[in-house]
């Protein structure tokens, strides 16, 4: 009996189909352009925290420790509040834009630049130093050298781990609800809230779920094969057997 009632409650499948159009088409979109564009600012952001902190400049090394402390200590959604409660009437009487999710996107960029900034700096700082010594000796200036030669080595490094992170991003992309969305500003796990609600059933969570799950599970697969990539490269393909033999015997007589 109460394996039928959990049924019920979590696999109703006629609930789960009337709300999966609505997910495909309102809630995926927006979990995706939260999630991409805030990946995208935190990169930018990022890459100057992660300068910052391998910087001469005792100052900038500073700020971009407090920086990163800051806003890898606080929770995600206390910095979504208050982010978007605090600063989201400011910004609307400076644009007259009403919607929370450039607030949201602010929110999530800047969380994720923290964690991105160290990403970076530890993959720029595994970069062997003689690359920048052969760079400088060749002519090229500090700048030039970090910007040519170590800073790409270094990102290539990391992609499996900025990866992980566009990941952490889908997942908290569902806070934003907490800032009222409209509706068709509303992201997957808020469409699944709004329907349960209406409903009286919670298997709408199962349905945001499943599209929280086939966005992640695929990039987590492919960050492990990059990985594993990277680190032994790409296989060469073996010689067949009739082909190797002539090899080094000269012309073949016909």
């Amino acid at each position: 009996m109460d394996l039928t009632k959990l049924g019920e409650t979590f696999f109703d499948w006629k609930v789960i189909g009337d709300v999966l159009p609505t997910m495909f088409t309102v809630g995926l979109l927006n979990t995706l352009v939260l999630a991409v564009v805030s990946a995208i600012i935190g990169c930018f952001i990022g890459m100057v925290l992660a300068l910052m902190g391998i910087s001469r400049n005792p100052v900038a090394r500073w700020a971009a420790r407090v920086y990163t402390d800051v806003f890898r200590g606080l929770p995600a959604v206390l910095t979504i509040l208050a982010i978007g409660l605090g600063f989201g009437p400011i910004f609307r009487q400076l644009t007259g834009i009403t919607s929370p999710y450039p607030m949201g996107i602010a929110a999530l960029s800047l969380m994720s630049s923290a964690y991105i900034g160290e990403i970076f700096r530890s993959g720029i700082q595994s970069v062997d130093k003689g690359q920048l010594e052969a760079s400088r000796a060749l002519g090229f200036g500090y700048g030039p050298s970090m910007r040519m030669i170590v800073v790409p080595q270094g990102i290539r490094r990391v992609l499996p781990a900025l990866v992980n992170q566009l990941i952490a991003l889908i997942k908290d992309s569902s806070l934003v609800f907490t800032l009222g969305l409209t509706s068709g500003e509303r992201e997957l796990f808020q469409i699944g809230q709004d329907t349960a609600a209406n409903t009286g059933n919670l298997s709408p969570y199962v349905a945001a779920a499943l599209f929280y799950l086939a966005m992640t599970i695929p990039l987590t697969h492919f960050v492990n094969w990059f990985d594993r990539r990277l680190r032994t490269g790409k296989p060469q393909k073996a010689e067949p057997d009739e082909l190797a033999a002539p090899i080094g015997k000269g012309a073949a007589h016909v």
